[in-house]
Parts: C-alpha cells; structure tokens; sequence
C-alpha cells in the first residue's frame, strides 16, 4: 500500500472491509506514526502497545472509546494537563463510563465491578449457558439456515449477560426489545461517518439498573441483584446507586456488543473452512484455543485511545503532552516480532493467548472469562447439533466472490450479518 499516507483512517469507508494492508504498512513505516488527516498517534506495534496499556500516570483512558471525535473541549496546553483532563473530562461523551475513567475513580469501579462477576457467579453462569444456547438452537436450526448474527448470536449473549446480573426473567423481553433491534455501531461507537457522539447511549440500562439496585436495597431477597445493590467499593464505602447502574450497564452493553463479533468471526471461520471444522468436530480440547486465535486474528475491539498528560516517549518517538494516541489491538495482534506468519490463521499456534484483544492493564476486559465461555459453549454446541454449516451463497456469493458486509466504524470490527446453512446431526434429523 504505496499511498497509505493519504488514506483516512477514521473516514475511508474502503478500510471497513479489510483495514489490514493500511495497519502493515503504518506498522512497517514505524510502530508508533503519527497520522495527518486527525493529528491522531497510531501505535501498531506489540511490544509499543504494551507500554502505553500500562503507563497510566502519563496516559489517560478520557478519550478512550471517542479519540479525536469530538475532541478535548478545551485546548490542551502546557507540558502537563492532567488539570484541565480533570477540569474537563465530565463534558466529554460516555465519560461515565469506565473504559474512559482513570484511577482512583478506576480503581473503585473496577472493584466493584469484579464484585459481581466473581469465579462463583461466573460458573452459576455457565451451567445456565447451555440450556439457552440450546433454547435458541431449537428454534434456529429448525429451518435449516438462518441469520447467525441477529438469530443466535445477539440474543444468545443477551440473555447470558443478563442472566450474570440477575435481570428477572418477566423483564428480558422489554431488554431484548430495547437493546436487540437498536441500530448497532452507529456515531456512538466509532461511526466512519459524520454523526457525533451522544453523551450517554445507555439511558434505559441505567434507568432500569437504577431501579434494581433501589428496589433491593429497600427490600434485600437471596439473588444476585441484591448482591449488586448491597456490592461496596474497596474501602468499605457504599456506591452511590448510579455508580452501581453505571457499571452493570457497562458490563451489560460491553460485553454483549464485543461477544457478537467473537462468534460471528468464529463462525465465518468455521464455516468458510471445512477441514477446520472437521477437526474441531473430532477435536473439541482445540476449541479453546481455536478461540484465543479467533480473538488474535480478528479482534472485536480495532483499537483503544489514550490522552497523554505530559511529554513522553513512546519507542523513541516524541509525543508532546495532549497528544491522542490509538493503541492498535488488532495491528499489536499481527506484528510479526510477536507472532510468526501473522496473516495465517493458525489454530495450533502456541502463544495465541498473548493477544490483545481484551487489552492489557487496569483496563483489561473484565469480562473475558466470560466472553471466552460464551464462544466455546455456543461453539461447541453448534457443532454438537450439526453435521455440516456452510456460508448461505444466496446471501454472500460463492467461494470465490463472497461479499460481507462489516460494520461501519473505526473501533469495532464485525460483520453486520452472517448467513448460514445446516445439515443436522443425526439424532436432531430425526
């Protein structure tokens, strides 16, 4: 990619598609570039993307989920603004959300967070996956093709979020109704288009997490949303009640929109190369890593911003105070000084773990046990009541021309649909 300089990352809709050429080609200028169109520090280097991830006293996460759209309100002057990111970081969108905060607010939100996804409520979790994996599943493989993203995918990760916290089974109806079907990937996550950020999309989450967390802290029962009410931050304080709504929500919208992508990639793999799903067929302890690489090669998440507060240096390159710096996770993913043969999806590969797709640091994904249970139950039970999934050609074309259509952002990667065929098992045929 001879002309990558001219390209604009935030705005070429032809990089939705395939962003990888133009992330090899920053890579192979310099691991840490600094791009024209938005004045916006591109790192795609591992080893460089680690050392941003962890350096949090000279990198906030204020612009974490928006980078350069719309901006810091204010200019950023002087050799130190941690001031003014204080000052200001409130009138910036989603700032009460915690992939945006910085310690120690952070530090007791995350807390409190892992509170509530702790080992026991995770494995209470999985013992009910399966049994909605499998409710989905009736209905799903009945027709013998289907939709994988909005039929299976979305609702599947739906109610296992939901299930986590405890929403009561009358109310999931009235979630999948308001969270389901809403536009996904628009202005609010990453858009490539025009639209600006809305300073809260998760007005009906916190609204009805609002109303657990009030409702169980007046009258306490034995369930899981009395532990989120009744959940306290390190230092034995109580949270106020839009703190606790703020983080569930978070955990509920995160974790769903990130898992979608993890499958319908997962799927797309499956699907598109028979030998790889025979040998997982007849192989299921290579699902796990199967995962791991499916993560690595595809990352839900393309990349994190970061805000520095003073001058740094990040490999030798000078970054002034206030600069906006994208850490690549999906560039970090396939340097080749970490991962031999990078473009080659290879589902032996040894240290596919070390991937940065969940991120690295105080800000990694809290809920990557769970998205990482999530894709091997619906894996595996996918695979347990089929014989055979195939890509539908009516809907994407034959081997040779497939045609996919990903989602319209800079941050997150994915399809918008995945459309498939089914040969069943032979204990569902019959």
């Amino acid at each position: 990619m001879n002309d990558f300089e001219a390209i604009d990352f935030f705005r070429d809709d032809a990089l939705v598609t395939d962003p990888y050429p133009y992330l090899e080609a920053v890579r192979a200028q310099c691991p840490v570039w600094r791009e024209h169109h938005h004045d916006v520090v591109m790192v795609t280097g591992y080893d460089e993307a680690i050392a941003v991830y962890n350096d949090t006293e000279t990198f906030s996460s204020c612009v974490s989920v928006t980078g350069p759209f719309p901006g810091f309100p204010v200019p950023l002057i002087g050799d130190n603004v941690t001031e003014l990111i204080e000052q200001h970081r409130d009138e910036l969108p989603m700032s009460d959300q915690l992939p945006t905060l910085d310690p120690p607010t952070h530090t007791n939100h995350r807390a409190l967070l892992m509170r509530l996804i702790t080992p026991k409520r995770l494995k209470e979790n999985e013992e009910s996956m399966w049994q909605l994996a499998d409710g989905l599943l009736d209905t799903f493989l009945a027709a013998g093709e289907g939709e994988f993203i909005s039929q299976f995918a979305g609702p599947f990760t739906l109610l296992v979020i939901a299930d986590l916290l405890g929403v009561p089974e009358e109310d999931r109806d009235d979630f999948t109704a308001a969270l389901q079907h809403r536009p996904r990937s628009d202005g609010a996550i990453g858009s490539t288009g025009d639209d600006t950020l809305t300073h809260s999309p998760l007005e009906f989450l916190y609204q009805r997490f609002s109303a657990y967390v009030e409702d169980r802290r007046r009258e306490p029962r034995n369930d899981v949303l009395t532990g989120l009410a009744t959940a306290t931050f390190p230092d034995g304080s109580t949270p106020d009640v839009a703190d606790v709504a703020r983080v569930a929500s978070n955990l509920f919208a995160a974790g769903q929109e990130t898992t979608v992508r993890l499958l319908s990639a997962a799927l797309l793999l499956i699907a598109e190369h028979p030998e790889l799903q025979e040998l997982l067929r007849n192989e299921r302890d290579r699902i796990p890593n199967f995962v791991e690489e499916t993560l690595r090669i595809e990352s839900p998440v393309k990349g994190d911003f970061r805000l520095s507060r003073v001058p740094t240096s990040v490999a030798g390159v000078d970054l002034p105070a206030g600069t906006t710096v994208m850490v690549l996770n999906s560039a970090a993913n396939r340097d080749p000084r970490r991962f031999d043969d990078p473009a080659t999806f290879d589902v032996a590969r040894a240290n596919a773990r070390q991937h940065l797709a969940f991120g690295r640091g105080i800000h990694t994904c809290p809920g990557a046990p769970l998205a990482r249970t999530e894709a091997r139950v619906a894996i595996e039970r996918l695979l347990d009541r089929t014989a055979d999934i195939r890509i539908s050609e009516r809907a994407h074309g034959p081997r040779d021309a497939r045609r996919y259509r990903y989602l319209p952002s800079f941050i997150l990667r994915g399809m918008t649909k995945l459309n498939l065929e089914f040969t069943l098992a032979e204990d569902e045929a019959r």
